[in-house]
């Protein structure tokens, strides 16, 4: 009786020290996934205030960059950007939309929130390609054709833009084919194919038609471009005559491969 009591404790012994019951394993599994609920909910309810109830997170700085002839505060004015506001509730969106309908010059603007209480404008700035002449004052036209400003002064380097469209003949035609703004299109990808050794030569882009666009260069030479197509090759080729005949006065390079001047 006593020799099977001692094997029972035996056994018990061994078996209190082999792996826990199921039961219990599961038990310790679900007070561990409450307490990580617990923590996460304490968690999420925290920054849920610090986002939208702290006055940590508010915004209290705008800074502007990448400005050239526009200002910073002009920038600010137009973007409008809600002081106060809580820093992730800023429509960054809307603040592009403004800013770029209050100031055309604006090309792109980014709208970075910067931790933890600054807006950052980072603004760049259409660049003018062509200038159109108009009553006094200069139009500036972008390498997009988009006209977004009118300036006193014409800036220095810029050629100037001049539609000499004739209402009959094949230059009417072109025009009624392709309007006004396609023409204007044709002209800008001209000047962006100018060399750029060429460009303080080059004072104005004349368009009489798709096809015949010319270029007024300084001491009254000029160049028959033709049309926009094959830019590169026409601005390679313009730079290789102008080099081997320095005292002409008119080039043609409207056919690229086959390249001419005249006049001395």
């Amino acid at each position: 009786m006593a020799g099977s009591t001692t094997a029972e404790r035996g056994e018990r012994k061994r078996e209190s020290s082999g792996p826990p019951p199921l039961r219990a394993v599961r038990r310790r599994r679900l007070r561990l996934i409450i307490a990580s609920a617990v923590v996460l909910v304490f968690l999420g309810s925290g920054t849920f205030w610090l986002l939208y109830g702290s006055d940590l997170v508010r915004v209290e700085r705008v800074s502007v960059s990448g400005t050239d002839v526009l200002t910073p505060g002009q920038v600010r004015a137009a973007a409008d950007v809600p002081l106060g506001e809580q820093l992730v509730s800023v429509d960054t969106g809307a603040i592009e939309e403004r800013a770029a309908e209050k100031l055309p010059r604006i090309d792109t603007i980014d709208v970075i929130r910067s931790w933890p209480d600054e807006i950052k404008l980072n603004v760049t700035e259409r660049t003018p390609v062509l200038l159109v002449h108009q009553g006094g004052k200069f139009v500036e036209v972008d390498d997009d054709g988009v006209r977004f400003a009118t300036v006193d002064k014409a800036p220095k380097g810029v050629p100037a833009l001049e539609l000499d469209i004739s209402r009959t003949g094949s230059a009417a035609a072109s025009h009624r084919r392709f309007g006004e703004d396609r023409l204007v299109r044709e002209a800008v990808r001209v000047a962006g194919a100018v060399p750029e050794s060429l460009l303080p030569d080059t004072r104005s882009v004349k368009v009489r038609s798709y096809d015949d666009i010319s270029l007024e260069l300084t001491d009254g030479r000029t160049v028959d471009w033709g049309s926009s197509e094959k830019g590169k090759r026409k601005g390679r080729a313009l730079t290789a005559l102008m080099k081997a005949e320095p005292g002409a006065r008119h080039f043609d390079v409207s056919v690229p491969s086959a390249p001419a001047s005249s006049g001395s």
